[in-house]
Parts: C-alpha cells; structure tokens; sequence
C-alpha cells in the first residue's frame, strides 16, 4: 500500500509542475527571438502570434504565422498560417530558459506563388540576404541561415495559390498541401515529401531530396525527385494556357532533377479525352508522350531531345527547342512520323481540328507527317508534307458527289472512296489552313491536283482538276481527250466545310475549251481535228 501511495504522490506532483510552469515561463517572452532569427533566416520580416507552451507535446505553439512578400511582387504576406507549432527542448527552456527549436509545424498555410514577366519567382529571394530589404531584429548567436538546422520541417493541410505578374491567366489554386521535410539545413541536402489536392480533383505526389539551398535564388536549388501527377485537368493547370484550348486528363510518372544550373525530366505522360485546339473534339484514343528534357533555368530555355507520341500502334517523334522567357511560351518543333496505321490516328483527329465528311470514316493504310512548327503557342505556324496511302473514306460516296465526271469514266464507286494516295504540302496556322500541291490518286475516278484552303470555321475554298484514267472509259471521253492520260482535265470548285463538303465540276468550261480544241484543229492526236475544215477552215493549197 506504501509503495501505491509512494506512485500516486510522484504522479500528482508532476500533474502539478505540469500545470504550474506555463506560469513560471513566459514563453512570449521568446517571440523576439524566435521571429528574429526565422527573419534572419528568411531574409523578409516574419512575424507570429502570442506563443502558447504544451509541456506534455513539448512544443511552443503560435496562433498566427505571416512572411512578408519580396517587395518587388506587392505588399502582401507570401504566407499566412493559422498557427505554428515549434518543437522545443524541455530541459533547457524550463531549467536554462534556453530556446532549442527540434521542429517547425506550419498549419493550413496559405502561400502564393507569382512569377513576373523576366520569368523570376517571389519565391527566389528566400533565404538571399543580400535580396532582405527590410531592417531585421538584431541576429541571435547561432542564427545565420548556414548554422539553422531543424529535425522536423511539415507544412500542414495549406493552400498554394500560382498566378502570374502579368495577370493574363487566372490563378490555380492547389489545396490538401502537405509538406514533410526532415534535417533541414541550408547548408545541406535534405529528403522532401510533398503532396497536394490538383485543380479537378487530382493529386501530386513528390518525393525526393532537395539542397542545398541556393543563397541568391532560391529557384535555383538542386533538386532530386520522383513526380507523380494523377488525373491532372490540363484546363486548369499552371502547365496549359486555357486560352490554347488544350483539354483533358493526364497522368504522369517520372523522374526531376536539377543541379540549379539545368533542370532535366523524364517520364511519361498518358493523356485521355485529349483535346489540342480550341474547335477541336476530345479524343476517343488515349495519346501518350515519352519523354526527355532540359531547361536552362536561368535562361528560361530548354530543349526536347525526345519526344515520342504513342496513338495505339502509331508512333511520332517531336524534337526542338522552346522559350519561356515571356508571358508566352515560343517554340521551335519537328514532328515526324512514318507509315503510321491509319486506324489507330483516325480517333485521334478531332483533337488536332481535323472533321471528316459527316457520316464517314478513315479505315485501313498508313499516313506519314513531316511538319515543322514555329512561334509562339498562341500564333504557331506548322508547315510541311502530309501523306497517305492505301486508304478508304468509308461511308462517303465521292462518286456520286461527281456525278457528272463518274459518267464520263464510266466507272462505279461503290459507298466508300478508296484512296490509292494523298500527298500535299500543308501549311497551318491560326488565321486557316492552306494545302499546296495536292496529289490525289482515286482508283475509281483517277488523279486530282490542286489547292485550297480550310478556314477557322471549317469552310472550304478549293480549286481542283480531276483527270480520269485507267479502267474502262467511254468512247465520248476517249474521243474528247478525256480518256488516258491528259494534260487538261475537268475543273473543279470545292465548298462547304468539312463535315458537309460540296463538289461543283465545271462541265461548262470543260466543253467549251475541249471544243476551242476541236474547231481549232490543233490536236493532231484528236480524230476530230479534221472536222475543222468543216466548219470554214480553208483548205492547204495543193
């Protein structure tokens, strides 16, 4: 029973020093300290609330938290926390009143990120005490940024607000940013685990290790991680400028690091209901990017030395270069791609813009792309050659849209159009797109050349010449220089838009010239020719 007694005596007097030395410690009386050397550290003025001691957690805590912003971005806070929470050594605060911080635990912080137009962060000047514009309470022993060493650094349940100086996008807000950094140091790398709520409902994971801090340019750390992006919603990202139409879900596995000179990444992006244009529709196929790039951090440069896009079966390289430096991002690209299964592009089409005749369908054969794409996102221009080969538009009868010109061949098209070849320089850009030098090798009508244009909006403006060969043809073509091979052909116009395309043979102009031909008598090869004298063409003299 002594021995119980004994046991609860010990207890209730350490419930009593438990309760009684919040009275005798007046941790307030730290606030200067822990705000000077959290400044000092910085390099902005930090100012927190009126400071609470847990003796059972060990911990000091604050009930308010503010970094002031870097001067060049405003007069606002950078940060504001409801409370913090600092882990400190027991025995010397209650027996030396002596200070020794284990942990830093910033609870729902709210932070905002702004990058202006030189692409230079507010959050660069961090820690940079050249950059510290405001005067800083007087420097406690121990409390440069090289000597601060913290065990446990979390930011809890925060909220990270990216906007731009500019104001030309609208701010993402990231929520559910959580923080777990341990052995902190500036002076040293340190392992990183971060998460946070994307705009959308998806998540970002990172893990790795950064440091040590850069002095000048916080931006400019070194970093080493894996990055896990999940159900990113490129409308609402920080990575997409919404008014480039981009749309979509993406996930992304892969690797970051940088040494705070050259930032490198790799990984893969998978992108579903993946849309690249403003007009455009998501696609059906889901298009995934394998990728490798550098980026001159300082420079706000970078290059893609790999990039290839998977469609099904169907494999492109995108390569180049692209500058960030700006409110808009500039690039210079090549795609290539060859001999790609038409099939698995044909659900791909509407992301790119391309709508075909309504009702119709791209089956079977292969299409090949060499395009070269220049200038800013917002006003690129691609130019290059397109090609296909061994393919059919099913569900459009391009016969009977040339009603007239089938007649003359003599030919049946069936309820599909089969194409032999497509080839054509093509140039896009934002005010249309333009086709040169068409080549359309149809085997149930023969060869079409020409150019045109596709609008915005998707309207039609082409000038075409259909020249029938191969196959049975009548004795009317044959006799009129139609049949075979002809250096004329039948004229014509091409309208309406893409879904509903209209087909006008210019049969009028077509008789006209072939009959100039027949009355002049200037084709030997025709069997008419000599019918010229019949209608007041002397005779030779004998």
């Amino acid at each position: 029973m002594k021995i119980l007694k004994i046991i609860g005596i010990v207890i209730a007097l350490l419930i009593v020093v438990a309760i009684a030395i919040p009275f005798f410690i007046n941790v307030n009386s730290f606030r200067p300290q822990i705000e000077s050397n959290l400044t000092s550290a910085l390099g902005r003025p930090v100012k927190i609330g009126n400071l609470n001691l847990s003796l059972l957690s060990g911990s000091v805590g604050a009930d308010q938290l503010s970094i002031a912003e870097d001067p060049k971005f405003g007069s606002g806070a950078f940060l504001e926390a409801k409370s913090l929470k600092v882990g400190v050594e027991m025995m010397p605060l209650i027996f030396n009143k002596q200070l020794n911080v284990t942990e830093l635990v910033i609870e729902r912080p709210e932070i905002t990120l702004l990058r202006n137009r030189d692409g230079v962060w507010n959050f660069s000047s961090l820690g940079n005490q050249s950059g510290q514009t405001a005067k800083a309470p007087e420097k406690s022993s121990g409390s440069t940024p090289g000597n601060i060493n913290v065990a446990k650094l979390d930011l809890s349940d925060g909220k990270i607000t990216v906007g731009s100086m500019a104001g030309k996008r609208k701010p993402i807000v990231y929520d559910k940013v959580n923080v777990s950094i341990r052995n902190f140091s500036f002076s040293n790398a340190f392992p990183v685990v971060a998460s946070a709520g994307l705009p959308g409902g998806g998540s970002l994971k990172i893990d790795g290790t950064a440091g040590p801090i850069n002095p000048t340019d916080t931006a400019l750390t070194p970093v080493q991680a894996k990055v896990n992006l999940n159900k990113l919603d490129l409308a609402q990202s920080a990575l997409v400028d919404p008014e480039l139409g981009i749309t979509g879900s993406a996930d992304f596995d892969g690797n970051l690091s940088s040494d705070g000179h050259t930032a490198k990444a790799n990984g893969t992006l998978r992108a579903t209901s993946l849309k690249l244009v403003p007009k455009g529709s998501p696609s059906s196929q889901p298009v995934q990017l394998v990728f490798t790039a550098e980026h001159d951090l300082q420079n706000e440069t970078g290059k893609l030395a790999k990039g290839d896009i998977g469609i099904g079966k169907a494999l492109a390289h995108l390569t180049g270069t692209y500058n960030m430096h700006g409110e808009t991002t500039s690039v210079r690209m090549k795609l290539d791609g060859q001999a790609m299964p038409v099939d698995d592009l044909e659900a791909a089409l509407p992301a790119v813009g391309v709508i075909l005749p309504s009702g119709s369908k791209l089956k079977g054969g292969t299409l090949s792309v060499d395009l070269d794409a220049i200038g800013p996102l917002d006003k690129l221009v691609s130019t290059g050659t397109i090609r296909m080969s061994n393919t059919s538009l099913a569900g459009f009868n391009l016969g009977s849209k040339l009603a007239a010109i089938s007649a003359l061949s003599g030919k049946q098209t069936g309820n599909d159009t089969s194409i032999q070849n497509l080839s054509s320089d093509v140039r896009y850009a934002p005010e249309g797109t333009r086709l040169d030098k068409i080549n359309l090798v149809i085997p149930a009508l023969g060869t079409v050349t020409g150019a045109g244009t596709v609008s915005p909006s998707n309207a039609l403006d082409f000038k075409m010449v259909a020249n029938l060969s191969g196959g049975v043809t009548s004795g009317l073509t044959q006799m009129v220089g139609l049949g075979g091979k002809t250096s004329g052909g039948i004229p014509v116009t091409i309208g309406g838009t893409t879904s509903n395309p209209t087909f006008m043979p210019d049969m009028k102009g077509l008789a006209a010239g072939q009959l100039k031909g027949i009355l002049s008598g200037g084709d030997k090869g025709n069997p008419l020719g000599a019918l010229g004298g019949l209608f007041g063409k002397k005779k030779p003299k004998q």
